[in-house]
């Protein structure tokens, strides 16, 4: 996309950053830093990039597991396909005599690489490392994540591998684990509850993992951290507190024809991917994760990754989650920040709108995990998620969105806002508006299905207006802001600050917490509609604002009694009566947008007010009062700039939203117009009495 930057320009730089220390000072007031309850683990460096995506081997040497259990093997077997069945009963006999009856003592048994564990159909419950901690591993010295779990060192999870992993493979290379049935359901590793993960796997290149099922868990069905290749193929994870799959400081990733469900967090997280591509534009040479062919449906979303960083997601299904997909840069202590190259293409993203919401209100997500209900759909959301939402990034930079198909949301098919750096613990100025830059959004289908039904998205595009070089394809269903800039335009945007409503918003929708209970009942991300919105609060405290300080200025201008002078052909005094009018139907109007969730009401309502602000000022010349009546006509040329660049043309080069001019015109004008009535009532006070003169007492006899 062409246009013209902030960057160019000595004036345009100190603008900037003018605009920025404002940005910082008014932040700094009104929030306090997201807490830290998302993904916390030890410090880690990423990957070399030597390795690469390690390949599904079908011979070489290897280990089996299996349960012990003639009766219940057979019947696990005697569905499957003859040749398939017979290799079970194959692989079982031989078990029997040489393989293990747990997953982890065939890691553990595992010396040299190129290892593969097969694992015969069967319920792993891995009792051996179901055990509290205890001993050493009991008094463990470790920092605590905001969750409670402590984060432990690499050495400390080699010393203590099941304090929180019920199969822990740490350090082992090229190793393929994979089970030997028809269908991943058919070898389910359950930690029931008792561990953070089920399986993790912890500086392991070229990892391999298939067709097997994962579940219950505190946090993670599989976990995989620090390692340069892998491949999660054909796995199941579901019912875990928080993810599915997730892989951390990784690169040379693969995940393919997985699926996940039931989970507090998300299905599938990327998180802190290799981050490769720092500092390219949207032509990069490769990407560090690959994600294909899955389907993650009924979490709390579909897809999401802090500092998920150069993944190219393709070719998946996400539905019926609260929202299908979201990148972000918005919780500390991830590697990689701020999150960058996200390639999301050619995906269907439908009907994200699952409320999970009603269960933290209740109660059933403070019940112990065991007694919730996971397995009976519940899902407990670990954290803030716009209900209703088909792709969400919140402070993602350099990220593609192309070819998807998405439809059938109750919020927006696509969100975009910022996410201002201190957020992730950084406190150096020139990074305080560093998210939200050069995502473009080209050749989605919106609002249809594959076979050509319409189901439309309630709109297609929500943006708060921070950030530069980005650019939409055209709503089919509408916008907020109504105007985008286009990919094609020659000028776009490059603002330090949002839309001071959407900002208040994002921070009042961002006070989530399941563990207070504590779901923001103005936000309509969780349910709040009409009046109850806090959109609708804030226009309307700002609507009896605008009207108390019409009614100020026509006190101000002496409007109770007849004056000679004109405005505009008309007598001042009705023209003043004109402009105040004007200024309520104004101030109603954005009201009733707000009410009503219609944005192309707000700039007709701004429209008005601006006349009856530019009306008011010249009421203000003609009666001698030059000041007053400058600072009028600029609150109403800056309520008119406003107007256009909500509902026209989103105006270029200037670092804040005219709305943010408009709210401090409004200020002055407001204390300008309050000296102007001081002035005017002392004035009309009466000067006081002189004092009664003092009669000389004449002494008697005179």
């Amino acid at each position: 996309m062409a246009g013209i930057t902030l960057e160019s320009g000595g004036m345009l730089r100190r603008v900037r950053r003018a605009a920025a220390l404002f940005a910082a000072a008014l932040l700094a007031l009104i929030a306090s830093p997201a807490p830290a309850d998302a993904h916390e683990e030890r410090p880690i460096t990423f990957p070399d990039g030597t390795g690469s995506v390690p390949v599904y081997r079908t011979d070489g040497p290897y280990l089996t597991v299996c349960k012990e259990d003639d009766a219940g093997f057979a019947q696990r077997v005697a569905g499957f396909p003859a040749e398939l069945k017979s290799r079970n009963e194959t692989l079982y006999r031989e078990c029997l005599t040489s393989g293990f009856r747990d997953i982890q003592a065939a890691v553990d048994a595992v010396q040299t690489p190129g290892m593969r564990i097969l694992v015969l159909p069967g319920l792993y419950e891995e009792l051996p490392s179901r055990p509290d901690p205890a001993g050493d591993c009991a008094g463990l010295q470790a920092p605590r994540a905001a969750l409670g779990h402590q984060i432990l060192s690499l050495d400390q999870q080699k010393q203590c591998p099941h304090n929180q992993n019920l199969v822990a493979v740490i350090g082992k290379k090229d190793l393929q684990i994979e089970g030997t049935g028809a269908t991943p359901g058919d070898v389910v590793l359950d930690a029931a509850y008792t561990k953070l993960n089920g399986l993790r796997g912890d500086m392991s290149n070229g990892l391999y993992l298939r067709n097997f099922t994962a579940q219950r868990t505190t946090f993670n069905a599989v976990y995989i951290l620090a390692t340069d290749g892998f491949v999660i193929d054909d796995l199941i994870g579901r019912w875990n507190d928080e993810y599915g799959f997730l892989t951390f400081g990784s690169d040379h990733g693969l995940y393919t024809g997985c699926e996940a469900y039931g989970n507090g967090d998300s299905g599938v997280y990327p998180g802190s991917a290799s981050n490769i591509n720092d500092g390219r534009g949207h032509d990069v040479p490769r990407y560090a994760i690959e994600i294909r062919g899955c389907k993650s449906h009924h979490n709390l979303l579909g897809y999401s990754g802090t500092a998920g960083d150069s993944v190219w997601v393709h070719d998946n299904e996400f539905y019926e989650n609260s929202a299908g997909i979201s990148t972000d840069s918005a919780f500390p202590f991830h590697p990689g920040l701020p999150q960058n190259h996200l390639r999301l293409e050619n995906n269907v993203i439908r009907a994200n709108n699952s409320d999970y919401n009603p269960y933290v209100r209740d109660g059933t997500c403070a019940r112990p995990y065991a007694e919730r209900g996971y397995e009976r759909g519940v899902v407990c959301p670990a954290t803030s998620v716009p209900v209703g939402t088909g792709v969400l990034t919140a402070g993602g930079n350099v990220n593609l969105f192309q070819g998807n198909y998405v439809y059938d949301h109750d919020m927006t098919a696509f969100m975009l806002f910022w996410v201002p750096a201190f957020v992730r613990g950084e406190d150096a100025l020139g990074k305080l508006a560093d998210t939200s830059h050069d995502n473009w959004y080209r050749d989605n289908h919106l609002g249809v299905s594959p076979t050509g039904e319409a189901l439309p998205n309630r709109i297609d595009f929500w943006w708060d207006g921070e950030g530069g070089g980005n650019c939409w394809q055209p709503a089919e269903s509408g916008a907020d802001p109504i105007t985008l800039p286009g990919c094609d335009a020659f000028f776009g945007t490059q603002r330090v600050l949002n839309d001071p409503t959407k900002l208040f918003k994002l921070l009042h929708c961002a006070e989530y917490d399941q563990r207070a209970r504590n779901v923001p009942a103005s936000c309509d991300w969780y349910g709040a509609s009409g009046t109850g919105r806090i959109e609708f609060h804030l226009a309307a405290w700002k609507g009896a604002a605008t009207v108390g300080l019409a009614l100020l200025a026509w006190l101000a201008l002496g409007m109770r009694q007849r004056r000679p002078e004109r405005a505009f052909g008309r007598p001042v005094r009705q023209t003043a009566v004109l402009g105040l009018a004007t200024i309520a139907i104004g101030a109603v109007t954005g009201v009733l947008a707000a009410y009503l969730n219609q944005p192309w009401l707000s700039p007709l309502g701004l429209i008005i007010a601006g006349a009856g602000w530019i009306a008011y000022g010249r009421c203000w010349r003609v009666t001698g009062r030059g000041g007053l009546g400058a600072l009028a006509w600029t609150l109403g040329v800056l309520c008119l700039l406003d107007a256009v660049d909500r509902g026209l043309w989103m105006l270029p080069l200037i670092p804040v939203p005219p709305a943010w001019l408009q709210l401090l015109a409004s200020a002055v004008l407001g204390v300008a117009v309050l000296i102007a009535l001081g002035r005017r009532m002392w004035r009309r006070k009466p000067p006081p009495a002189d004092p009664a003169p003092v009669r000389e007492k004449i002494p008697a006899g005179v």
